[in-house]
């Protein structure tokens, strides 16, 4: 199994932007209404327009706040420069970067431009 997160945003193109430069990834459909990241040949993130195709959880953008209680967890293999990236964006920094001893790896909380919270984590046993 692998998981292939869709997020519903309000500008595709401007949110495919933001997360190809914060993960490092490559756009795999472009396009106004969606949008599929991509890692090598694989698929692990997708971007959907709300109020396009009629789906009807994705109609309301104010009907709730964006992605409450859930949070976009990434693993990243180069941390610092992960960070770097997000600086560089001007990224809304929740928390961090920091160590969290628990999970044995260094982590940073930051918020896209559609409110969502994106957590950026190292490989597991990264204490640094």
């Amino acid at each position: 199994m692998k998981s292939q997160t869709l997020i519903a945003v309000r500008d595709v193109a401007a949110s495919s932007r933001w997360y190809q430069t914060l993960l490092d990834c490559r756009s795999g459909h472009g396009g106004p209404e969606y949008e599929q990241l991509m890692r090598g040949d694989d698929m692990f993130m997708q971007l959907h327009a709300w109020h396009a195709h009629d789906h009807p959880n994705l109609g309301d953008p104010d009907a709730a706040p964006h992605g409450y209680g859930v949070l976009l967890w990434f693993q990243v293999d180069e941390f610092d420069a992960a960070v770097a990236r997000a600086r560089k964006l001007q990224a809304d920094i929740l928390e961090g970067p920091k160590l969290n001893l628990r999970a044995q790896h260094r982590e940073i909380w930051l918020r896209d431009p559609d409110g969502y919270v994106v957590v950026l984590a190292s490989a597991y046993g990264d204490v640094e």
